[in-house]
């Protein structure tokens, strides 16, 4: 009898073997994508113009940040269309890594609704990195309103609300946003809004020409030292570090309601989950830094809470803070193009 003839291996087992080691291949690069990464400097995108809010917060969490992952970051200022220009550049971005944003309450919530037209969808096109740190806004009323807390300042607010003003600095701005909130909440929506395109909302307000705005808690500290302005509430579910004896909204019976200003990062949508989760963790060793909190806490912002720092958290909060600013934007009739 002859030899048997070899088993010869038919192309349907190939292809199936071939199929397991690339399904295979993600797990095996995954970790060496993480532990190339960063091989070379790193840009964060900040949305806005040099010197705001968001372009100081962005530059105190780079530095440190950058000592952390060994490699620079370089902030470049990006602005337009309310945040979406910088932003939708880094949703677009090769999702390597080395581009990413540090977004805002406005880029990345409130502008969903603001704009017809926004030039992303927040919950689908970044990867979420980490909340980083809040601004809270408070509720500052002139100094002669006959109302020293929020019971009363509801009843009067209600009682004169066709007749009353409020400031900010601009429709649409997070101050004319949260006051809008403010009115939906506590049922007083003909209330009248008095944008301002330059500097004189504070003035105003002092002078007694509009009752009441709702600035971020580096503008009520000055007022309040100054007696310049009444102080009616903070509107954060927490008290507020440099104002510690002025009561929340929540504490005045006003549950459920927060108004404030955050900032977190995000990278591109399908960036590898080892840079995100590497990026991540120099974020939350960042926020931990003692002198980054005092550098921070100067400029009126603070670090969120431990549990509020992970990526899966970002993206519930993201989707419900565009929830939350959606009506209130609708109610008060603003549209950007």
């Amino acid at each position: 009898m002859g030899c048997p003839m070899p088993r010869i291996t038919t192309m349907p087992v190939l292809l199936r073997m071939f199929a397991l080691a690339l399904a295979a291949w993600p797990a095996l690069v995954a970790p060496a994508v993480g532990q190339d990464w960063p091989a070379r400097p790193m840009t964060m995108v900040i949305p806005f113009a040099a010197a705001g809010g968001v372009d100081v917060v962005g530059r105190i969490m780079g530095a440190r940040m950058a000592e952390i992952l060994g490699r620079p970051i370089i902030i470049e200022n990006v602005g337009g269309a309310g945040g979406m220009v910088g932003s939708s550049r880094v949703a677009k971005a090769t999702p390597d890594g080395y581009q990413f944003v540090l977004g805002s309450v406005g880029t990345h919530a409130q502008n969903q609704t603001l704009y017809k037209h926004p030039l992303y969808n927040t919950a689908t096109d970044f990867a979420p990195v980490a909340l980083v740190a809040d601004q809270p806004i408070i509720l500052a009323a002139r100094n002669t309103m006959p109302a020293n807390n929020l019971t009363e300042f509801i009843a009067y607010a209600k009682a004169n609300q066709a007749k009353m003003q409020y400031g900010s600095p601009g429709a649409g701005s997070s101050s004319h946003l949260a006051c809008a909130l403010l009115t939906s909440a506590i049922g007083a929506s003909k209330i009248t809004h008095v944008p301002y395109r330059t500097g004189g909302v504070v003035p105003d307000l002092i002078a007694g020409r509009i009752d009441y705005q709702c600035p971020t808690g580096a503008v009520a500290t000055p007022l309040y030292q100054g007696n310049q302005a009444k102080m009616i509430a903070t509107l954060t579910r927490d008290r507020w570090r440099s104002l510690p004896d002025l009561p929340t909204a929540h504490e005045q019976g006003l549950t459920d309601f927060e108004a404030y200003i955050w900032f977190a990062l995000f990278l591109p949508r399908g960036t590898p989950a080892a840079i995100v989760q590497k990026l991540n963790a120099a974020a939350v060793e960042a926020m931990n830094t003692p002198a980054v909190q005092a550098r921070l806490a100067e400029v009126g912002a603070m670090v969120v809470a431990p549990e509020r720092r992970s990526p899966a958290y970002l993206q519930k909060f993201v989707e419900s803070e565009i929830a939350k600013w959606a009506a209130p934007i609708r109610a008060a009739g603003i549209v950007g193009e």
